[in-house]
């Protein structure tokens, strides 16, 4: 009879893979399957009662000296108020989506709008949860007059009024602040893998080391962070990038900036099959002996070449959660996990990375009615499964 229920459940799988095999996608996977485990793996959470099994993540990072948290905007978290609840209940520290970027900071060059920020601040104090600062320095989302007002003349005042500005309006209340991100690209051709855009044509390598000194002076509490993407996998552009941050963290830890943390994104793809978890581990090891401090900060799997059938697409999402973070977790200078979204319900990659057959994307913990699915208890079995590390990030709220 079990010998019949596994056949019936096997062969109802490969029926919902159907739709990808046609399209000559199966055997892309086919790896990918078997080092999940994808039949028989069952994401089951254990604890020893109902209750137990139950528990919220930031609860079951909390009790390994790990804080678990996500993104949200201001916009979202005050209009939806289900969402609102569900997201005080798993997270232990908030991410503003956009709030407090450049384009919505300074709509002018004279002009900080901080009533965004500040709604998100006072929820997260209501809420028990801590706070953190996305971002101070970005290649995107610069406001229309950027182009017109910032000049070689100007820059380093702009850099530096800005970032003072910023952080000192909310000193002593971050937990966290993305004082850099994604500085790195080295399809730009530079030698030292470092992304051509404004601020370093402006002031040249320089600038991030000006960021740091200025976001320290600002608010000495805070944990500053450097933050990229594109880390994640076995491929010559991941390899190359990692090599490229790791030179750049050398470099301002050897001339005694004030970098606390290293923030790694890991936007993960679940068709992927390049991940190495040794090299991962290797990578993450030569950063934290720089005395640096990890946050996983973008956390998320698309699902975007993924077959249609729900129960597929959501084992391979779930197993790709579960095997970073499984790897991730084993190095004890990771503090945070951190996921762009909560709920399938709102996330950027409905929108910038949508399915060919517009069903929509399954990629986050709680689907679109914030119910928890497969990547839920993918999540929570890492954190149970964590080796348990002493709390030495900061605990500003």
């Amino acid at each position: 009879m079990l010998q019949k229920r596994v056949l019936t459940r096997r062969r109802s799988f490969l029926l919902g893979m159907g739709a990808f095999t046609v399209a000559g996608g199966l055997m892309h996977l086919h790896n990918r399957m078997q080092a999940i485990g994808i039949e028989q793996r069952n994401f089951t959470v254990m604890g020893d009662t109902l209750r137990d099994r139950h528990t919220p993540l930031r609860d079951r990072a909390a009790a390994k000296g790990l804080l678990y948290g996500a993104t949200s905007s201001h916009l979202r978290l005050s209009s939806d108020k289900i969402f609102a609840a569900h997201f005080a209940q798993e997270c232990a520290i908030l991410v503003p989506e956009w709030e407090l970027k450049w384009g919505t900071l300074r709509p002018s060059p004279d002009r900080f709008n901080f009533e965004p920020g500040d709604w998100l601040l006072k929820f997260a104090r209501q809420h028990n949860m801590l706070f953190r600062g996305h971002t101070l320095v970005w290649h995107k989302n610069l406001p229309q007059w950027f182009t017109d007002k910032v000049d070689s003349r100007n820059a380093e005042q702009m850099l530096r009024q800005h970032i003072e500005t910023v952080v000192k309006h909310y000193a002593g209340q971050v937990h966290s602040w993305d004082v850099v991100n994604e500085a790195v690209f080295p399809q730009d051709g530079r030698s030292d893998g470092l992304r051509q855009w404004p601020w370093l044509q402006f002031l040249g390598p320089d600038y991030i080391d000006l960021a740091f000194r200025t976001a320290a002076e600002a608010d000495p509490k805070a944990l500053l962070v450097y933050n990229d993407y594109g880390l994640d996998y076995d491929t010559w552009k991941d390899e190359a990038k990692r090599g490229a941050v790791l030179k750049l963290l050398e470099r301002l830890k050897s001339r005694g900036t004030p970098i606390h943390a290293f923030g790694m994104q890991a936007h993960l793809r679940a068709d992927e099959t390049r991940f190495n978890a040794k090299k991962l581990k290797a990578f993450l090891r030569n950063i934290a002996e720089l005395d640096l401090k990890i946050l996983i900060t973008e956390l998320d799997v698309t699902d975007k070449k993924l077959p249609k059938d729900i129960n597929v697409r959501d084992r391979l999402v779930a197993g790709m959660y579960e095997d970073y973070l499984s790897t991730v977790l084993d190095e004890p200078a990771v503090i945070a996990v951190l996921t762009w979204g909560l709920s399938d319900k709102y996330t950027w990659l409905a929108k910038e990375k949508p399915r060919k057959d517009r069903a929509p994307v399954r990629t986050l913990p709680l689907d679109a009615r914030l119910s928890r699915k497969l990547a839920w208890n993918a999540i929570a079995r890492a954190f149970d499964r964590a080796p348990k590390r002493d709390v030495q990030h900061r605990e500003t709220a």
